[in-house]
């Protein structure tokens, strides 16, 4: 049975300047504990760096975006719903394509606010701040 070689294991702490270096450091007249805090390694588990990284790139944000669509439907008149579907959102705004033009005028003339308070109160007035209806 063969033997595996150890395992490389980094040093813990700060790596530690050579002698050399460290003269040199001391004639310059810079401090080397400095030099050695700056030298140490930052490392952080992957599961405390996520969040940051996630929020970072709007993850939540997008979620709720992707979740407005999914559920669109269930949230809207099945009448409505048949004729306008949610296309996208941008910095608050909701784009809604609806089939033709005479469900567009009867949308935005008298299905506007209801729509625009059920996905307020199901999302969030700050996801939701406005829709735009177009026909497409």
């Amino acid at each position: 049975m063969m033997r595996r070689p150890p395992r490389y294991m980094p040093p813990l702490g700060p790596p530690k300047l050579d002698p050399k270096k460290r003269l040199m450091a001391q004639f310059r007249g810079i401090e080397v504990s400095e030099l050695e805090k700056g030298r140490a390694r930052s490392e952080r588990p992957m599961a405390d760096l996520m969040p940051g990284v996630l929020q970072g790139l709007g993850m939540d944000r997008r979620r709720a975006e992707a979740e407005i669509l999914r559920v669109w439907n269930n949230l809207i008149d099945p009448d409505t719903a048949a004729h306008a579907q949610p296309t996208g959102i941008h910095k608050g705004t909701l784009f809604v394509t609806v089939d033709s033009s005479p469900w567009l005028d009867e949308i935005v003339r008298y299905r506007r606010k209801e729509i625009l308070n059920r996905l307020q109160h199901s999302f969030g007035k700050d996801l939701v701040q406005r829709i735009s209806f177009r026909v497409g």
